[in-house]
């Protein structure tokens, strides 16, 4: 086999290895009032049509309010958050809280629902994900 031809089979087995895996997404969501309903709404289609997708929620700033204890859209009341997220949490969908944005508004974590993880920092792991695990960048 000649150099040439090694280079070409190491670059189709590579490809391939990139193409096999799962697409990973990063969700941002900093204003829950505007983003909350869409946003999940877009995650769960999105899982529909690539069920293997991994993603990950990052909310910081207002973009916390819909991860609270009874939190409901203010526009459409009778959509309740909690059995929105608990549902994409059981498709393995991550949702995490910027400790800052705890901080900052005087929230504690017993406030939030149980399917909610938390993150030193909403920025911070934002950046990571895209940078350094290469997650694609959502921000419905």
């Amino acid at each position: 086999m000649s150099i040439k031809n090694f280079l070409v089979a190491i670059c189709l087995f590579t490809s391939t290895l990139t193409w096999a895996q799962a697409d990973k997404v990063v969700y941002h969501i900093d204003n829950a009032a505007a983003q909350a309903t869409k946003g999940l709404r877009n995650i769960r289609n999105h899982l529909d049509v690539a069920p293997d997708t991994e993603i990950v929620v990052v909310t910081h700033a207002d973009g916390v309010d819909f991860l609270m204890e009874g939190a409901k859209d203010k526009n459409n009341p009778s959509i309740d958050y909690a059995s929105l997220v608990s549902a994409l949490k059981a498709r393995k969908v991550k949702f995490e809280v910027c400790e800052i944005t705890l901080k900052n508004r005087n929230l504690k974590k017993e406030q939030f629902i149980m399917d909610a993880d938390f993150t030193p920092s909403g920025v911070v792991r934002v950046g990571r994900l895209q940078s350094k695990e290469g997650y694609a960048y959502i921000k419905p």
